[in-house]
């Protein structure tokens, strides 16, 4: 199985994917669709003949009960999702994985750039692999982790279940999406058509966790039009765009940001300026887990545009916030067993259980709100959008195992 699964991934890394923010098209990049087209031959391969992509990018597959119709009638048709993007901040072009076997413990130097170096001080959960074989790029690329080895891992899963018959399940829909990098994953997804009563998205890091809160999130941009003139006849004319914008991350300064939070603390976290003299655009996040805190969170960017803005009275700054994804746990309490059955199906695959946070967003975020259920298991991939992703082929193994383990335990308990 874990030849299987390792041979999946490393297959899936090499294919780039990469999503790129800002364009309308979807999916974003016609190169997601590459590996789209790969995993519809693979699903068909292993037994399961209605898988297809549409248009959009979407990859969906079926995999029928095999439970006697007395029974199959009262079990939940389980969602497994996947996303085949890889972040737009980190190439993914070109990605040579590397297995490092037997890892003993100590820093690991990626070979490709000896700059990047994986270390343990940095790297705690390392020390749960001592033994195992690690997973890295070279060190010029990402690796592909988020979200290539929940593919594998659900690949791997759906072959063993067709090898395996004497083990029981009700109907399994697969479904692999584009665009969950841009956040856009879900824009053209039908959830009455895929046919699911609960899903769980395998987008997850570390091994045993599974994930049930995400951030509230929003974006905002600042759109600032100047007044530019010739610089040599500027003198009581020009407004220089830069400077405002300029003006508006000074203001940010002592506000909350990802390098000074963690845990269930939310920030503003400005990540992308472009423009010039005339025209800037400034984007930025807005992450919490409590609604208050996002509101209040808005508030300061107003107050910020106000600020800068009777500094600069010539300048005209607009401010367009718009909703993300909200935290998930509040859809996800309304039927409790879909966590719960996760957590005991990490219990039977031999781990300890950790219900976590995630200080981000999944397709799932959105999903619950659209009606479908979908908490985040573990994929086992650390430093994720990062040249020093890694992901142990044990912990692959075992997220194969869970999700075994879960398909049999909706079959038993319903």
């Amino acid at each position: 199985m874990s030849e299987t699964v390792l041979d999946r991934f490393i297959r899936y890394t090499k294919i780039d994917t990469q999503s790129k923010e800002g364009v309308e098209s979807y999916p974003s990049t016609e190169k997601q669709k590459d590996l789209g087209r790969l995993l519809v031959h693979e699903l068909k391969a292993i037994g399961l003949e209605d898988a297809a992509m549409d248009k959009w990018g979407y990859v969906t597959a079926t995999l029928d009960s095999n439970l006697p119709a007395d029974q199959d009638a009262s079990v939940p048709t389980i969602g497994l999702l996947g996303h085949v993007d890889t972040s737009p901040d980190v190439s993914g072009e070109n990605v040579k994985p590397i297995v490092h076997k037997n890892y003993q413990g100590g820093d690991i130097q990626l070979p490709g750039d000896a700059s990047q170096v994986i270390r343990v001080d940095e790297n705690p959960a390392l020390q749960n692999h001592i033994g195992h074989d690690i997973v890295t790029s070279d060190g010029t690329t990402l690796l592909g982790a988020d979200d290539k080895a929940g593919i594998a891992e659900i690949l791997t899963a759906m072959q063993y279940l067709t090898i395996h018959p004497e083990i029981k399940h009700g109907r399994i829909r697969i479904g692999f999406t584009p665009d969950e990098e841009t956040g856009r994953g879900t824009e053209h997804f039908d959830v009455k058509a895929f046919g699911a009563d609960f899903a769980y998205t395998a987008d997850g890091s570390s091994v045993g966790e599974i994930e049930n809160e995400t951030f509230n999130a929003s974006a905002a941009v600042f759109k600032i039009q100047g007044v530019n003139v010739h610089p040599g006849y500027a003198k009581n004319k020009l407004t220089n765009a830069i400077r405002v914008a300029s003006d508006i991350i000074q203001e940010l300064n002592n506000d909350p940001a990802p390098e000074t939070t963690e845990k269930r603390e939310g920030y503003l976290h400005p990540y992308g300026i472009e423009g010039g003299v005339d025209q800037v655009s400034v984007k930025v996040l807005i992450r919490d887990f409590d609604e208050d805190e996002m509101t209040r969170k808005a508030a300061r960017l107003k107050a910020i545009r106000d600020t800068v803005a009777a500094k600069h009275p010539k300048a005209e700054i607009l401010l367009e916030i718009k909703e993300s994804y909200k935290n998930m746990k509040v859809k996800l309490d309304e039927d409790p067993r879909v966590v719960d059955y996760a957590l005991e199906a990490i219990l039977r695959a031999g781990m300890e259980p950790n219900l976590h946070i995630i200080r981000g967003g999944t397709d799932g975020a959105r999903l619950c709100f659209m009606g479908l259920l979908t908490p985040n298991l573990f994929a086992g991939g650390q430093n994720f959008h990062s040249k020093l992703e890694w992901v142990p082929v044990q912990g692959m193994e075992k997220a194969v195992q869970t999700i075994v383990q879960l398909l049999q335990i909706w079959a038993e308990k319903s």
